[in-house]
């Protein structure tokens, strides 16, 4: 994985190639579309594929009481685009000095000057420059005056809606992990470190690793089945979303319970998808009960891992 922070880094075999330029939040079904053009291109001019996204998200500087949390960090974009084909993802730092620059200060300081793009590839939506005043009118501009060649990719729909971070993200938030997942180009995965809990799922035979300060979009509260990623291998895993009514406790917490697992996990970063919804969070009359419904979700989560598994 090619993954650059700074500019000044980027090798020459990633300058002057196809580039596409934005925030890329979750890789979607859009996004593939703009990378099998941008690989296009790239082929067609004997150069390199590249992406150039934000770290942070400007909105992070200009706005952050109104953004919500992403649904990818750098590292996983970066991953995923890469799985898509593309040769070099750079994450540009977002800072006050990015921010000021005008549309026609941004090409040609970055686009033109720095990557040397000889092709554009974006969506008919973006914006750039101060203010995200410019277009892609003004950006067809540009291109024209500097001989980029510029592709417009329209955008991508799936069944009677377009395919968007903000539509990804209305579905996560209402627990259609399923849904999501077919907009995606993977299934959609948050990450963490773990952190000792009260032990009481190992007491009662099913163990969880507690996972924490999770920087991307939780799903809604709810019981899923997914996988988790530990010591390099992957297991089925249900995981819980939200408190733990059955023993008095009102605060959200993300369990996993791993599905073959035996070992500790404490203080180490857990991978987890989601691959669907089983049911919601809900109070039991005692453990007895407890433990027949977590044997249930067991039952479920293998046969959903056994369906996912042989696609």
């Amino acid at each position: 994985m090619n993954l650059f922070r700074d500019l000044d880094a980027l090798p020459e075999r990633f300058r002057g190639g196809a580039v596409a330029i934005g925030n890329f939040d979750g890789v979607h079904l859009g996004h593939a579309e703009i990378a099998r053009r941008l690989k296009e291109q790239a082929r067609r001019l004997g150069t390199a594929a590249v992406a150039f996204t934000f770290d942070p998200h400007p909105g992070r500087l200009l706005r952050p009481a109104q953004m919500p949390p992403p649904l990818t960090g750098i590292e996983r974009k970066a991953k995923l685009l890469t799985e898509l084909g593309l040769d070099a993802v750079v994450a540009y730092p977002t800072d006050k000095t990015l921010l000021q620059l005008t549309p026609r200060e941004f090409f040609d300081q970055i686009v033109r000057d720095r990557l040397r793009a000889r092709a554009l590839v974006e969506g008919p939506d973006f914006c750039f420059g101060r203010n995200r005043e410019g277009t892609i009118e003004h950006l067809r501009a540009f291109a024209a005056e500097a001989d980029m060649l510029l592709e417009v990719v329209e955008p991508v729909k799936h069944g009677e809606e377009f395919v968007s971070s903000s539509r990804v993200r209305r579905l996560l938030a209402a627990g259609e992990v399923q849904h999501a997942a077919q907009l995606l180009t993977r299934p959609y995965e948050i990450e963490g470190p773990v952190a000792r809990g009260a032990g009481r799922g190992t007491g009662i035979g099913f163990p969880t690793a507690n996972v924490t300060a999770i920087g991307t979009l939780l799903p809604g509260e709810g019981v899923y089945a997914g996988a988790a990623h530990a010591e390099e291998s992957i297991y089925p895993a249900a995981i819980n979303i939200g408190a733990n009514p059955t023993f008095g406790e009102n605060v959200q917490k993300v369990e996993a319970h791993l599905i073959g697992f035996d070992g500790a996990l404490y203080d180490r970063t857990l991978k987890v998808d989601f691959f669907a919804r089983l049911r919601d969070v809900r109070r039991h009359d005692d453990v007895a009960a407890l433990r027949g419904q977590l044997a249930d979700d067991v039952r479920q989560v293998k046969r959903i891992w056994k369906l996912q598994t042989s696609k």
